[in-house]
């Protein structure tokens, strides 16, 4: 960890993550990374561990004048979860709505079939599952992922991740079975600021680091 609560970047996260994950890796335990992201730190936890290593799919659905503010985000499955207060103090249209969430669809589709090509999703029904990703700012992703995945009732769910804003990691932890986030400072602002080297992740980066970790078993 390098000074003041900060990661040199998303492969130290990782490392970090995995020493606080130690009592909650289970038997049969399935890693889950949300891309593109999240794909890097879980792998860290994947070597550490033994583990095997996939994706699950999320998408934020962004404000149409400021694609950055999450409004809403859908998952893998058809799970929608959108924040109506905000669309309603925004005046935002009901079809523009329906127009970037179909748009955020097909792109989930793409980037499910780029990723996993003509291997099945995983069976999560009987396995304990850490969902990660590199950081949590308002949780819409985290917090749609959750859903989805609660609709397949694994039997133990961890989520895992470097740093959050405290509020989000508050709302997110009473919705699981455990919560693992190591920095959580005030005030927070991004997720960026707490690396110091945060670049992009391309698709094909996340393929290089699912062709040479384990497959889920």
């Amino acid at each position: 960890m390098t000074p003041i609560n900060r990661y040199r970047d998303r492969s130290e996260a990782g490392q970090a993550l995995a020493r606080h994950l130690a009592p909650h890796v289970h038997e049969h335990t399935l890693v889950l990374a949300l891309p593109r992201g999240g794909v890097p730190v879980a792998a860290e936890i994947t070597r550490a561990f033994d583990l095997p290593l996939d994706v699950f799919l999320v998408r934020k659905i962004g404000h149409p004048s400021n694609p950055e503010l999450a409004i809403g985000a859908i998952a893998s499955g058809g799970v929608q979860l959108l924040d109506d207060s905000l669309i309603a103090a925004e005046r935002i249209p009901e079809p523009v709505i329906s127009s970037i969430v179909a748009r955020e669809s097909a792109e989930l589709r793409r980037r499910e079939t780029l990723y996993r090509g003509a291997r099945p999703p995983p069976d999560l029904a009987h396995r304990p599952v850490i969902l990660v990703d590199d950081g949590l700012a308002t949780g819409y992703s985290l917090r749609v992922a959750v859903l989805a995945l609660q609709r397949v009732s694994p039997p133990h769910l961890t989520i895992a991740i470097p740093v959050g804003a405290p509020e989000s990691c508050a709302t997110l932890a009473a919705t699981v079975d455990e919560f693992v986030c190591p920095v959580q400072p005030e005030p927070f602002h991004a997720v960026g600021l707490w690396y110091d080297h945060f670049p992009a992740v391309s698709d094909e980066e996340v393929r290089e680091i699912l062709a040479h970790t384990t497959a889920a078993r």
